[in-house]
């Protein structure tokens, strides 16, 4: 017993010290680099309002009732243990949240990457037109309503007069209405649009290597384009490659707007119901905005963890190799 008071005293002592440290070590570099924070300050300042504040508030807002027409009434674990133990919806929307990230994130990631490379081959003029063509998507915004037509629930849709012209089928299919539908056409729409920003990223960061480096890696043994991928590009677009994960990841996550104005809000059986539609619900429907709140932490806290682990192996990449 007295060993553990002796050890508890001891990480609490050490804790402190360090905590005191810090604050000496960042007294003395803002009296060293006044000039510096000066023109920092603007920009954090904003950041904080904006971006920090925002989460903080969100976090104590998760442990309280809010209705936005009574003030905040402290509530405890209550909102999680009712997400996690007595809400069966978000069960689902969990389900279909890391369903729909696992395909459409690595899937996304994989094709800009090899598009990427590929285009990168062409002369300047057809690369500028292909960049182009890829990106579009990102550009034109709401370019996904294109698969409502192809999609669409009635013999005129392209989808349903291919099958219904062949045979294949023998009465429209309600593609956006049918649940074992649902998610495999919200997947292919939603990961048509997701490619152009990794895309552009990955372009960026070809355009950048150094040619020389190629030379010397045929110097070296470097013998067919496979072994310059893996030898020399990747590791010289690792930083491309960070960015473009978090991005792709990030982007699968909090796919919202497209699935609703494909499949409308709610979709049939929650069969298209992930963590941020969940999450608009309870927010902008129902009012409920301390248990939206507890959404949005689980969300927040889920993007942060796998955010540090692509930063963990995608960032020694070049290190590595």
């Amino acid at each position: 017993m007295r060993s553990t008071l002796e050890t508890n005293t001891g990480l609490f002592n050490g804790l402190t010290g360090r905590i005191k440290n810090y604050f000496i070590f960042l007294k003395n570099d803002l009296k060293d680099n006044k000039a510096s924070y000066l023109f920092l300050a603007p920009f954090w300042l904003i950041f904080f309002i904006f971006t920090i504040l925002p989460v903080f508030i969100a976090i104590f807002l998760s442990f309280t009732y809010y209705n936005m027409l009574e003030p905040p009434q402290w509530v405890g674990w209550h909102n999680y243990l009712r997400l996690f133990l007595d809400d069966d919806v978000f069960l689902i929307a969990i389900q279909n949240t890391f369903v729909f990230a696992i395909v459409t994130g690595p899937v996304s990631y994989i094709a800009s990457l090899l598009i990427a490379w590929m285009v990168n081959e062409f002369k300047p003029r057809i690369r500028a037109f292909l960049t182009f063509l890829f990106y579009a998507p990102v550009l034109s915004g709401q370019a996904f309503f294109l698969w409502t037509i192809v999609f669409s629930g009635d013999a005129y849709g392209y989808a349903n007069s291919f099958l219904l012209y062949w045979g294949i089928i023998s009465e429209p299919v309600q593609w956006f209405q049918d649940p074992s539908y649902i998610m495999p056409i919200a997947i292919i729409c939603v990961l048509w649009g997701s490619l152009g920003t990794a895309f552009l990223a990955f372009i960026g960061g070809l355009q950048g290597i150094d040619v020389t480096l190629y030379e010397a890696g045929a110097v070296d043994g470097i013998r067919n384009r496979w072994q310059e991928l893996w030898y020399i590009t990747l590791p010289q677009i690792a930083p491309h490659m960070l960015f473009g994960a978090i991005m792709t990841v990030t982007q699968s996550f909090l796919a919202a707007e497209q699935l609703i104005s494909l499949v409308g809000f709610p979709s049939t059986d929650y069969a298209a119901r992930t963590i941020v539609t969940h999450l608009l619900d309870f927010g902008n429907i129902r009012f409920e905005m301390g248990y939206a709140a507890t959404i949005a932490v689980v969300l927040f806290a889920a993007m942060v963890g796998l955010n540090i682990l692509i930063q963990k192996y995608l960032g020694k990449l070049k290190g590595d190799a």
